[in-house]
Formats: structure tokens, sequence, C-alpha cells
């Protein structure tokens, strides 16, 4: 698996900072890390529409106070959107009805980060969720691994609920580097019983403060033995940090890819990228 493109296929207008998106029906929903709303988007209609997810819902909300939406999933009719967990505001968890948008509920999961850090060995400072799949039985969270001990962690969580009864598995991942620098999770999709990731190198040992990019990859983990078995770079330039699946065949899978401009300009681009099986 050598053999990719990578291709600007539209520009979002309306939605800036993209940091996760969902592909369905020649529809994307998508969440930006500085807005508590949930965008629709339309693409034969070129359509965005926003969606609440709180009272007061706002875009360009200020780094300090912001939910932090960096993690979306799909299962069935819901939706389900994370907050990073890097500060003590950034906890919480939305689910969201796919067929009327409306939100089902909204969840606190300050003790499941807690544990999450206890079972990763993350510092506190270093906790940052930026990936999430559930297939209707487990959940697996990513943690990127921007801080100061890069903990790439993946984390594969049992039980019945988020809230208070749950099991943790971590599983720390040692990532490519790019320039020196080591490449962190920035999201991650299920594909059949593979997870498909990316990751960007950032010039930087902080999970608040924003570095120099220097590229993005796309890797591929194995289900039943959590081992990475592929990473290919994809560019020297730009911070990848949403995947959804796009179209598959048996010679190639397609995904679209959303790019976090780490800006307050409200507009995404959205690029496809094509890799040979």
């Amino acid at each position: 698996m050598e053999k990719f493109q990578l291709t600007l296929l539209f520009k979002i207008i309306g939605l800036g900072s993209a940091s996760g998106l969902i592909y369905q029906d020649n529809t994307i929903f998508a969440i930006g890390d500085n807005s508590s709303y949930l965008y629709e988007y339309h693409i034969d209609s070129n359509k965005l529409e926003r969606h609440a997810l709180a009272e007061n819902s706002e875009e360009n909300i200020p780094k300090s106070i912001k939910p932090d939406f960096e993690a979306i999933t799909k299962y069935q009719d819901s939706l389900y959107l994370f907050g990073s967990g890097s500060t003590v505001n950034r906890t919480i968890m939305v689910q969201v009805d796919a067929k009327s948008k409306s939100v089902i509920k909204s969840q606190d999961l300050s003790d499941l980060y807690l544990a999450m850090q206890s079972f990763g060995k993350i510092a506190e400072e270093d906790f940052n969720l930026e990936g999430a799949i559930f297939n209707g039985e487990t959940w697996f969270l990513f943690n990127r691994g921007n801080g100061k001990t890069n903990k790439n962690v993946v984390f594969t969580i049992d039980g019945k609920n988020l809230a208070n009864e749950f099991r943790i598995v971590a599983n720390e991942y040692k990532l490519p580097k790019i320039k020196g620098i080591r490449t962190s999770f920035t999201d991650a999709i299920l594909v059949d019983d593979k997870i498909y990731f990316l990751a960007t190198a950032e010039n930087t040992d902080s999970t608040y403060n924003d570095g120099e990019v220097l590229g993005s990859i796309v890797g591929r983990i194995d289900l039943k033995k959590m081992k990475i078995d592929f990473t290919k770079k994809i560019t020297d330039t730009q911070k990848f940090e949403g995947i959804t699946l796009f179209k598959k065949s048996e010679k190639e899978i397609e995904f679209l890819l959303c790019e976090d401009n780490d800006t307050e300009v409200l507009e995404s681009n959205i690029y496809k990228l094509v890799i040979s099986k």
C-alpha cells in the first residue's frame, strides 16, 4: 500500500477550524474546535446548515472557554461529539440524533477522562483526545501525543456507559517522525477490521498552544492485533484533523479529509485521499 493521491475537492464556507467529519449520502457532518455547532453540508446544493449543541451556541469561541470538540463518530442514527479533555471545561460528550439533528443528551465525562489518564499513564497536561470510533459495543478513543511525553494512546473502552461503568485497555504507539518531530494522532475511522488514522507533526510540546505544522501521515492499525501495519506521509505542510470513508472498491479506498487552519477564518478545505490496496 504505497500509492496515494491527495487532491483538494471543495471548500466549505462558513465552517472554520474543522476538526472532524462524517460522510453519509452526499452529506458531510462536521465539527470545528472553536464552535459549539454541528455543521451539515449538502454537497450537491453547496448548502451549509448549523445545529446548536447548547444554549447560546457560538462560533469562534475564545480558546480559554471553548468546549473544543475534536472528535466525532457515528453509529446507527446517532452522532457522538467529544471534547478533547485538554482542559477542565473540555470534558463534554454530546449525542445527536442524525436524522432530526436534535441533541439527545449532553454528558460530562470527567470521571472517564481521569480514569483514562490513569490507565494510559498520561499526565493531565498531556491528555488530548482527537479521535473517536464506536462500533455499537466498543469505543476507541485516541489521545494525541503532542504533549511533552508524546503519549499516542488508543483506549479501548467497554461497559454499559461512559459515565461511571466502563472497562479500559490502553495501547501506546510510537508514531513516525517528520523533520525530527514525532507525529501524533489527529483522527481515526474504522473500515471493516482496520483502523485508519491520521497523525500530524506539529512543533510544540503543548496540548493547548499550536506550533509550526511539519506535515501529516496516514496509517492503519489491525483491529485484532492492535498493531500498526502501514504508515505513509501524505503532506509536508498540512494539518489534517478529520478522516471519513468516502468510497471503497477492490483496488482502492477513498477518504475525505478536513484541514484545521488554526485561524478564525470561517472556511474549511475538504480533500480526497485515495489509497491503493
